[in-house]
């Protein structure tokens, strides 16, 4: 018995035939805050074969309360937080193969790495419904299994969903709260983080060792401050029209086109802009730009970040996307990514 998993085997539902089962299989984390780091570390530990991590954010100071594989040192230097996933992972377990991508988790983008990869189960830890669509009808279309999972301040939601068995998230929209709270407004406490990664974690190895009949099938629900639990089960909510897992599926939510993106971060004062084609940018170039400008910036091997004033920052990465900080309103986002753009 491999001593590093020797505990994990112990537990008969797992043993020695699903530890072999966590090490064939890949899993795919989109998001890497709070919710990404806790479940990453967790896989990681339990010896999960392959790791992706998609992220198009950086480390912030605000982030150190509660997102658990980031330290000051990233803070600092603006890290983007696949990289410093990776790095602070690979401490941890260097047998697993880890691949961080520093980008948008997109339709195009989560599309490409279920159809050339093929990983085992995809984990929601994203913070807004825009994405967790797009990753609902990538799962349902590569019928691939995913778990949901969301929390702020005390109050957390956990799903699994599993193409072929169970309805899909669209049709459990009208179930799940998707009220305007963020932890940018309503904040969050670790212990709410925790308990939706362990409702998470468990699913994805039952999952990954194939012990399909243990999954719940229920939407938990949970609020740690005022004592209260629910668990809703999920077969009756199924709909047969339903665009993503019904009859006749569409997968409204992948469509693209080609015009700029840009998108109010959730309960923040930013805007991500995404140009319409993929630019990539040598950083130390662009950052010489900046500073002949007579511009504050900062730069790493990932991004390049400029003070505008105005409590206003504009952070550009080496694919072409920006980040507005100090805005809410798209119009002003634009105008000020193609002032110093282009």
């Amino acid at each position: 018995m491999n001593e590093r998993y020797s505990r994990q085997q112990l537990f008969a539902p797992i043993g020695e035939e699903g530890q072999t089962n966590i090490r064939r299989k890949h899993v795919v984390i989109v998001g890497a805050g709070a919710l990404g780091a806790g479940n990453a570390e967790a896989l990681v530990r339990a010896g999960i074969g392959k790791l992706t991590i998609i992220d198009r954010d950086y480390v912030e100071w605000s982030n150190l309360q509660r997102q658990q594989l980031y330290s000051e040192a990233d803070a600092i230097a603006r890290l983007p937080k696949a990289i410093a996933a990776k790095r602070r992972l690979e401490q941890i377990n260097s047998e697993v193969e880890i691949e961080a991508i520093v980008g948008d988790a997109g339709p195009e983008e989560l599309e490409a790495i279920a159809a050339e990869q093929r990983p085992d189960v995809w984990i929601d830890a994203t913070d807004n419904f825009d994405t967790r669509l797009v990753l609902n009808d990538v799962a349902y279309k590569y019928r691939i299994p995913w778990i949901y999972g969301a929390c702020v301040g005390s109050y957390g939601l956990s799903c699994a969903f599993i193409p072929g068995r169970t309805p899909c998230l669209y049709c459990l929209l009208e179930t799940v709260p998707q009220g305007g709270l963020t932890c940018d407004t309503a904040g969050i406490i670790g212990p709410a983080v925790q308990m939706v990664v362990s409702y998470q974690v468990a699913e994805a190895l039952k999952m990954l060792v194939e012990d399909w009949a243990a999954l719940r099938g229920k939407l938990v629900s949970f609020d740690l401050w005022t004592n209260e639990y629910a668990a809703v089960r999920i077969d009756a909510v199924k709909k047969e029209d339903c665009p993503t897992c019904g009859r006749h599926p569409s997968y409204p939510f992948l469509s693209y086109d080609q015009r700029t993106k840009a998108a109010v971060l959730c309960g923040r004062d930013s805007v991500q802009i995404r140009p319409p084609i993929r630019r990539e940018y040598e950083i130390d170039e662009l950052a010489e730009v900046f500073r002949r400008q007579g511009l504050q910036t900062e730069a790493n091997p990932y991004l390049v970040a400029v003070s505008l004033g105005g409590g206003k920052r504009l952070v550009v990465f080496a694919d072409g996307r920006a980040l507005v900080h100090g805005t809410k309103d798209v119009h002003e986002a634009k105008t000020i990514y193609y002032r110093y753009l282009g």
